[in-house]
């Protein structure tokens, strides 16, 4: 008898085994040894796009949309939305010192300018478009050309027209048309001069941040929610993509998503509840999407609310490529708590940024893995380092892009990699703390300068 209920006990703790052991080998955290590798070993293929990228909002100053309304907002605590209650205000003041900042990036030695197009400036009224705002985009191609550099233009990168907005934005599925006609608009204006096009910006982060953590617009806390956006963004993203592919010149175009992925691994690796909660992180945001461009089955489940679904088998065509941001990883510790879950904390000894995450190129390495499944193209549409002190730009610049070059000797098709940012910038929630650059911003003056630790990428792309 005794024996009998020692088994029946026993039982419970074969099953955890088993799944612990599932997961440790399902979901490998790589680490490699960086003492035992040389860095400055790379090999990436003729014909490989280098590029730096950067946001409207966040260089082009003067925006009224629905992030300059949240910087003026307060919690209801009374905290700031934004870090010090910084306002964009000007920012870079890029809208009027593009051909200066052109010269800039011709002097990286870069091919491709990806930046993006502001909603509300071209069409700061429903149904009411700026041929002043277009035709200066026309005339930042025009320049980028000249200076024989490629644009590629983003249609979305977070913000939104305050109208647009106020009607509720991608929290309902009627109001997708809105952004396809801005996209069909913006394309018939720019297509001559724009080979590629990415659609919408990390809908995973817009969705997780405004309706999750809700420290961007609109600020809230709405599990169910964010499962609804998230869903309408990669359905605003199926139909754009249909309606420019059906353009009389669409077929010559290349159009894709930028999806971030964030590995998430548990604090505690023999700790099931940091693995249940990782995995659950890790569908919500990372595999959901790629799933719906697999499969066409598209699935937001979080405990406590009502499963978001979604199939569709035609939507696994759209897509000539996919555009890949990644920065780091995140590691979660659950902890018992109704409100709060979970939280990310690193190990010591991992070597932090600014931002609060690692330098950890295997991110990038196991994200491009990933994202392979899709069996289109990748381009890295993100990838770079908030670093104030220039201290490890240059490690992380060394170790990201041997990173993305190991990937691709093991056989990813990778097409391209573009450094985030230009120029330091307004970093949203963050405001103006986090310095991304290749150059520092005197936002006082707006004088531009070249960082030391930017030279180690001048200096990758100048031997191939």
């Amino acid at each position: 008898m005794i024996k009998k209920w020692f088994y029946i006990l026993l039982f419970p703790l074969f099953l955890l085994s088993g799944y612990l052991i599932i997961n440790h080998i399902k979901y490998p955290e790589v680490r490699w040894n960086w003492d035992q590798i040389d860095e400055t070993v790379l090999d990436f293929p003729k014909g490989f796009q280098w590029g730096v990228a950067t946001s409207a909002h966040q260089v082009e100053g003067n925006s009224i949309n629905n992030w300059s309304r949240w910087e003026e907002g307060n919690f209801q605590d009374g905290l700031p939305h934004i870090h010090e209650g910084e306002k964009s205000g000007i920012a870079s003041d890029h809208w009027k010192r593009f051909k200066e900042d052109i010269l800039l990036i011709k002097e990286l030695g870069v091919d491709v300018y990806r930046f993006s197009v502001e909603w509300s400036k071209i069409e700061p009224e429903e149904g009411l478009f700026s041929k002043k705002a277009i035709q200066h985009y026309q005339e930042v191609c025009d320049a980028l050309l000249s200076a024989g550099i490629k644009p590629v233009i983003t249609l979305h990168h977070f913000t939104n027209p305050l109208w647009f907005e106020d009607l509720g934005a991608f929290e309902k599925e009627e109001n997708i048309k809105y952004f396809t006609r801005f996209s069909e608009f913006v394309f018939e204006e720019l297509n001559a001069k724009v080979e590629k096009w990415c659609t919408i910006n990390e809908p995973a982060v817009y969705t997780s941040q405004g309706y999750f953590n809700g420290v961007f617009p609109p600020g809230k806390k709405d599990p169910q929610l964010a499962g609804v956006v998230m869903k309408n963004l990669l359905l605003a993203h199926t139909r754009v993509y249909n309606l420019l592919k059906s353009h009389r010149n669409g077929k010559k175009h290349q159009i894709g998503i930028v999806k971030n992925i964030f590995p998430f691994d548990p604090f505690n690796r023999w700790n099931p509840l940091d693995w249940f909660v990782s995995r659950t992180l890790d569908e919500v945001f990372n595999q959901g999407a790629l799933d719906y461009f697999i499969t066409g089955n598209f699935e937001f489940n979080m405990p406590g609310m009502n499963k978001v679904v979604f199939n569709d088998p035609s939507v696994i065509k759209s897509l000539d490529f996919i555009g890949l941001n990644n920065y780091s990883h995140q590691r979660v510790k659950s902890q018992f708590s109704l409100n709060n879950f979970f939280r990310f904390q690193f190990y010591d000894d991992e070597e932090m940024t600014d931002m609060p995450y690692p330098i950890y190129p295997e991110a990038i390495y196991r994200s491009i893995k990933r994202v392979s499944a899709i069996g289109k193209p990748i381009i890295i549409t993100e990838n770079g380092v908030a670093d104030k002190s220039d201290t490890i730009r240059p490690k992380y610049i060394d170790r990201y892009l041997f990173a993305v070059s190991k990937a691709i000797d093991e056989g990813a098709n990778i097409k391209g990699y573009y450094y985030w940012t230009l120029m330091d910038n307004f970093e949203w929630s963050e405001g103006y703390a986090m310095k991304f650059g290749l150059y520092e911003v005197d936002f006082k003056n707006q004088k531009r300068t070249l960082r030391e630790g930017s030279k180690h990428y001048i200096d990758i792309i100048s031997k191939f």
